[in-house]
């Protein structure tokens, strides 16, 4: 008599699994930091770290001694500054990041010009295309 064993092994190992999940997780964060949120987050921890530099040496000037005092200020003007500085820091880091797109699009532009100028010069047919296209561009 003949006996078969099926054992039930797993097929993929937890340590993969694990992995791949990390890969994951560190793509969603790439994706999440990229464009204007990543930006404006960027934007408005340096001005909250500047407002809270200027509140500290502004204390610490103040109040010698009194550390306390000192953080508990320092971290109200930082929560004031979040507060304050999120809505201004989104506005200026959807504006740098459009006119970074408008930059690249026109120097994108710029190199295909100059690529359709270095071919046309050495092909007498699209020259002539050229020719006929800036001759009636300049009628309209």
């Amino acid at each position: 008599m003949t006996r078969f064993i099926n054992p039930s092994f797993p097929t993929v190992h937890p340590g993969v699994v694990r992995l791949e999940a990390v890969a994951e997780q560190a793509r969603q964060l790439r994706r999440s930091l990229s464009g204007g949120r990543g930006l404006a987050s960027l934007l408005l921890s340096s001005m909250v770290a500047a407002v809270v530099v200027a509140a500290y040496q502004v204390m610490d000037s103040v109040a010698e001694g009194h550390l306390l005092v000192i953080w508990t200020g320092a971290w109200l003007a930082a929560f004031a500054a979040l507060a304050m500085l999120a809505g201004p820091a989104r506005a200026l880091s959807a504006g740098i990041r459009s006119r970074l797109d408008a930059w690249s699009r026109r120097v994108a532009r710029q190199r295909a010009e100059q690529r359709m100028w270095a071919i046309a010069r050495s092909d007498a047919r699209l020259m002539a295309d050229l020719q006929v296209a800036m001759t009636r561009a300049r009628r309209s």
